[in-house]
């Protein structure tokens, strides 16, 4: 299935794709360290949403100052928490610190732990 249009629907400008960008390197740096699998997946999604290192320089060069950037539309949340959640699943475990801030996130769109944990089984078997 071709998820890119759907993806184009809701990242139809630079600042959304750059917002979408941030949560994900929030969430890759929680644990105070980037693994190769971390990072290819950021330069991957980089990449697919046609963000130059000149784009996202100031997201690494202000890391301490940033926080999430929740979108407006309830499937934007939902599509969001999942990309967010791929990320903490990179390196094959949920470090303490990347699940509270995937769940600051769930709780700053309107949903529950039990929803997060049921997404983090999910996209764990699946």
């Amino acid at each position: 299935m071709n998820t890119k249009p759907i993806v184009n629907n809701f990242l139809n400008s630079k600042e959304k794709k750059l917002a979408f960008f941030q949560n994900l390197v929030l969430i890759a740096v929680a644990d105070k360290y980037v693994d190769d699998a971390e990072s290819d997946f950021l330069l991957t999604v980089g990449e697919q949403l046609g963000l130059t290192q000149e784009d996202t320089l100031p997201i690494a060069e202000n890391l301490s100052s940033l926080a999430f950037i929740v979108p407006e539309l309830g499937l934007h949340k939902h599509l969001e928490l999942q990309a967010l959640i791929m990320m903490v699943l990179q390196d094959g475990k949920v470090e303490e610190r990347e699940y509270k801030l995937c769940l600051e996130y769930t709780r700053s769109i309107g949903y529950t732990q039990e929803i997060l944990d049921n997404l983090i089984r999910r996209l764990t078997v699946g």
